[in-house]
């Protein structure tokens, strides 16, 4: 099924797609090559897809083939098809609305490439909260990551915060933690127009170059080798560096000489396929992922959507989209 929607007030009346022909989705077909391809519909709950969301840091890794060849079982995404290198049928950041059964109607976010209708089992769906437009639902995945990096920093009350990297984790990181009482939170990023996005999110903005130093946990979300230097720079005696960027397979300098003996840093590495050792006794995935869909119900979040394309214009763009610095997270409509 395809469907016409409204962003603001979510999916109207389904239209239905020609008769017999299978689902479409978008694959990644040689480096930075995208195209619209059959797909597999697999087994379960029946969902036609509302919008999906593009996550440009991963999805560009994988569109331009730079996954290494010791994760590419790890960076397998869910319902993925294909492998890695290409091609590839990618993507985690799926609205949809259930067509068959007893909960026809309802929208629910689930972990599913782009793709225009597809079945799963029940236990893979999640409804959105009722307060929830179903067009910013798709930062679901982007805000469950940024739990899970809230929960590795080890925030907490009062605490000096900086973290690197407004792309929408980092803003998210930033956003969550403007939110701990008396908590003094500086979004930084090389791209100055950033600033008036980190003043919505409730956080302060400063370039790399002017952040304040003394910080006690530095979150680095900018995937680049300058701004971990920078993360390193920064941070308090005994402080928490949390690196929150995938690199690929680019190699990246550490600078472990200078202070991080002397101050006794700690970097720890967040990453979002494993709940942090504090959370793993009372938390599940699910339980985490409702939670993060929970904590997109402010509208003051659109403001990390940057565009929208529809579907069936989507593959010759997607590499520009991907590319493009300004780009936050960019909606797909179905």
């Amino acid at each position: 099924m395809m469907t016409q929607t409204d962003p603001q007030t979510g999916p109207a009346a389904p239209v239905a797609e020609a008769h017999g022909q299978p689902p479409r989705a978008l694959w990644s077909v040689a480096p930075s090559r995208a195209e619209l391809r059959p797909a597999q519909e697999g087994e379960g709950v029946a969902l036609e897809m509302l919008f999906s969301g593009i996550s440009r840091g991963t999805e560009r890794l994988v569109h331009q083939g730079a996954v290494p060849a010791s994760e590419h079982a790890r960076m397998r995404a869910p319902f993925q098809e294909g492998s890695f290198a290409f091609p590839v049928k990618y993507g985690y950041s799926a609205v949809a609305r259930v067509v068959e059964g007893p909960a026809r109607g309802q929208v629910v976010f689930a972990l599913h490439p782009h793709q225009t209708r597809f079945r799963l089992p029940e236990g893979n769906v999640v409804p959105l909260p009722a307060a929830l437009p179903p067009a910013r639902a798709i930062l679901g995945a982007n805000m469950e990551t940024a739990l899970n990096i809230v929960w590795d920093s080890r925030a907490m009350a009062g605490d000096r915060i900086a973290v690197l990297g407004a792309g929408v984790v980092g803003a998210l990181v930033a956003y969550l933690c403007a939110r701990l009482p008396g908590s003094e939170v500086t979004l930084s990023d090389i791209n100055p127009a950033r600033a008036g996005l980190a003043s919505a999110l409730g956080a302060r903005f400063a370039p790399p170059e002017a952040l304040p130093e003394a910080q006690d946990v530095v979150i680095h979300a900018s995937a680049s080798a300058a701004g971990l230097q920078r993360a390193f720079e920064i941070a308090a005696p005994e402080a928490r560096i949390i690196e929150a960027s995938w690199h690929g397979d680019a190699a990246v300098p550490l600078p472990l000489g200078g202070a991080f003996h002397s101050r006794r840093l700690q970097l720890v590495s967040s990453q979002v396929g494993a709940l942090p050792p504090a959370q793993a006794a009372r938390w599940t995935f699910r339980r985490r992922l409702s939670k993060a869909l929970e904590l997109l119900c402010d509208p003051r979040l659109d403001a990390l959507i940057s565009g929208e394309t529809a579907f069936s214009e989507i593959a010759p763009v997607y590499t520009g989209i991907l590319t493009a610095p300004e780009t936050l997270c960019h909606r797909i409509r179905y």
